[in-house]
């Protein structure tokens, strides 16, 4: 049940997630890829913390149902666009083309949502299983791509980044086929 209280720790974190997303920008902008990487997986961490305080001491909340995923497309939407555009310097740039494909997924999905909401039932838009696989995948590429940058270039990154990237565009074209056929399917008749 969700509490109409917003002024939870749960949102508390939430904020301090989209706040962090200004200084984890200015990082990758300007090639401080250690800060990236720390800021990136701090937020990762409060995501997760969240969602266990909210679940283990119900402090879930409408805003907090809100909050929490625009927090989470926010930083990594910038972590997607900066990854693959502002490549100088980098040793491992996310390619443009899985950042695209990525970014579309997200915003065809939060634009069908928002212009559906009267019409579909909310359930429709709940994370499937391939949609949450699809965000991890994202994740992880993001994360790995801050760390070889703030390491340096590799050698072993050669076989391992291409295969990575496939990976996270074909998750996000399929989840993302599977969210429209799951929210455009017909309802179930009423018994």
């Amino acid at each position: 049940m969700a509490n109409n209280n917003p002024l939870t720790l749960p949102n508390a974190l939430t904020l301090l997630r989209i706040l962090a997303v200004p200084f984890f920008a200015i990082a990758v902008w300007y090639g401080h890829y250690w800060q990236a990487f720390i800021l990136f997986a701090a937020a990762g961490f409060t995501d997760l913390l969240d969602g266990l305080i909210a679940r283990t001491f119900n402090q879930s909340s409408e805003l907090g149902a809100v909050l929490d995923p625009a927090a989470d497309k926010l930083l990594m939407t910038t972590a997607f666009v900066l990854l693959a555009w502002r490549t100088q310097g980098m040793t491992a740039p996310i390619p443009v083309w899985v950042a695209i494909l990525a970014i579309s997924r997200d915003g065809l999905i939060s634009f069908y949502a928002f212009a559906s909401v009267d019409r579909l039932s909310d359930s429709k838009f709940h994370p499937s299983l391939l949609g949450k696989l699809s965000t991890a995948m994202q994740l992880v590429a993001i994360t790995l791509g801050l760390l070889f940058n703030a390491i340096g270039y590799r050698s072993w990154m050669d076989p391992f980044l291409p295969e990575m990237y496939w990976v996270v565009a074909s998750l996000a074209l399929t989840s993302g086929i599977h969210y429209f056929m799951r929210a455009t399917r017909s309802p179930a008749p009423m018994a």
